[in-house]
């Protein structure tokens, strides 16, 4: 090299990619053809197995992307894969409004999806199933289907059986998911209730109740029914026990199962084909939240776990109430006394609870369901 010549300078990596520029269009044209021609099947084996949260953000993209959630195959899909651990959907009422909530315990966080609800009428979750929600409205006269992960709302037939007074409702699938149908069922305290098969969109009355079971059932109300396989278990007083339907058989059991004692607050759950009950012990002053599971042999019921003692303290001395909310083995459980709010969720499958701030308490305390 020359000593009046100065070394060559290296060109910006800019100068450089505007050189490679022109040799790139071919190659982003050919990757647009494969996405063009890309099977929808297969875009529904990926989004079926995204987050929850990540599938409501999915259907922004645009209207092609959100219809594939509509369609049956990606149903059946999306039941076939496991999932983590289930949401929990609660309906807030503000201004005469339906709200709709739902917590993502894996993310420890509250999401406000704008799923339609019925416009001029206050709506409560009362079953859920599959990942479909029945609600139904302050009248107890109309039923309505909420699909949150679709965001669409179906209005069921009104009932044939004109019957106003409060009613327990339950949920079953008629197979593995809700793309085989579900039925809706209705009972009420003195003993008349009506299905709803929604293969067939009509309600309808298997028949009477057998001779055995004592009328009036005396329902507990506060406790929703919940579903195993195709049976509704329904909690029940005087005598305290459990009333049972299986909706495919057709075959009513009553079982007289005495409470243990000092419980107050009660609700039942379900976890992995097991019956569960969930209450609040109150004796003297002390107070704690336990967890019990019917024995299929005695019918009696075993505790199976309790909140800790450091929690219990907190609780000492102050009249508390409870209410709960499950889905899947995750209970969601209000525990409220004066000037004190906790909303605690527990984990039936590893046996764990977390006690959430009273910030969190506020979005779902005004759940009418």
């Amino acid at each position: 090299m020359e000593s009046n010549q100065s070394p060559p300078r290296k060109r910006p990596r800019r100068d450089r990619n505007r050189e490679k520029g022109p040799c790139s269009n071919p190659a982003q044209e050919m990757e647009h053809e494969i996405w063009r021609d890309f099977p929808e099947d297969l875009f529904e084996t990926v989004i079926a197995r995204l987050p929850v949260a990540a599938i409501f953000r999915f259907r922004t993209v645009c209207r092609k992307w959100n219809s594939l959630l509509g369609s049956d195959n990606f149903s059946h899909q999306y039941s076939e894969v496991p999932h983590g651990l289930p949401w929990l959907y609660t309906i807030t009422h503000e201004n005469a409004n339906n709200n709709v909530a739902m917590y993502d315990p894996s993310l420890k966080k509250w999401h406000h999806p704008s799923v339609p609800l019925a416009p001029t009428k206050i709506v409560i979750p009362v079953a859920s199933v599959g990942g479909l929600v029945c609600l139904l409205d302050l009248s107890h006269r109309n039923f309505y289907i909420c699909n949150p992960l679709m965001q669409s709302l179906k209005e069921i037939p009104p009932r044939s059986v004109q019957a106003w007074s409060r009613v327990a409702v339950g949920m079953v699938l008629n197979g593995r998911n809700s793309s085989d149908g579900y039925r809706v069922m209705w009972l009420g305290n003195d003993g008349t209730y009506e299905i709803y098969d929604s293969a067939k969109n009509m309600w309808y009355c298997p028949g009477t109740f057998p001779p055995s079971i004592r009328l009036p059932l005396a329902l507990n109300f506060r406790s929703q029914p919940v579903a195993v396989g195709s049976t509704l278990y329904f909690m029940c007083t005087e005598p305290d026990g459990v009333l049972s339907y299986d909706v495919s058989a057709g075959i009513w059991k009553q079982f007289a199962i005495p409470l243990p004692p000092h419980l107050t607050d009660h609700t039942l759950a379900t976890f992995q084909g097991r019956v569960m009950l969930v209450g609040l012990l109150c004796k003297n002053a002390a107070t704690c939240v336990c967890i019990w599971e019917l024995q299929k042999m005695t019918l009696l019921w075993k505790e199976v776990d309790r909140m800790p003692n450091i929690w219990c303290l907190e609780f000492y001395g102050k009249h508390m109430k409870m209410t709960c909310l499950g889905n899947s083995g995750l209970l969601m459980l209000s525990l409220k006394a004066n000037r004190m709010n906790r909303l605690v969720t527990y984990n039936l499958s590893k046996r764990s609870g977390r006690r959430f701030r009273i910030a969190c308490f506020r979005v779902a305390a005004k759940n009418s369901g």
